[in-house]
């Protein structure tokens, strides 16, 4: 058997929110309850499990490769929300997105300072 993720936990001051906002902001369906989890299922079947960290949140990088039409939408909901959104991982270039070898990217903050990213084929992550 080949060796895959299966998930991940990302902690958050509430679940309640940081799981649906992420579910929302990439189209993807609604969260379902996982034990003690809200889990966002991923195409390829990977879920985020969100949990309350009960305290400080440590920021944390998560990238999403999506489909040049997907990047539409979710850029579509991310400036409807008026999030800012960077071109760099550092956040020094605001308002801007990347096109990097052919593709675009850019990054974004969720509610609880996760550094997030999405971009579309041809634009590694990083």
């Amino acid at each position: 058997m080949a060796i895959e993720l299966n998930h991940t936990v990302v902690l958050a001051r509430d679940k309640q929110v940081a799981a649906p906002f992420l579910a929302s902001l990439l189209g993807l369906p609604a969260p379902e309850p996982a034990g003690p989890f809200l889990a966002v299922t991923l195409a390829n079947g990977v879920s985020l499990d969100y949990a309350d960290a009960g305290g400080e949140v440590p920021s944390q990088h998560y990238a999403f490769l999506l489909s040049e039409a997907e990047f539409d939408a979710a850029f579509d909901r991310l400036q409807a929300l008026n999030l800012t959104y960077y071109a760099d991982p550092h956040h020094h270039q605001p308002g801007e997105i990347n096109r990097r070898n052919g593709g675009r990217g850019l990054y974004f903050d969720d509610p609880d300072g996760h550094n997030m990213e999405i971009f579309t084929p041809g634009a590694p992550a990083g």
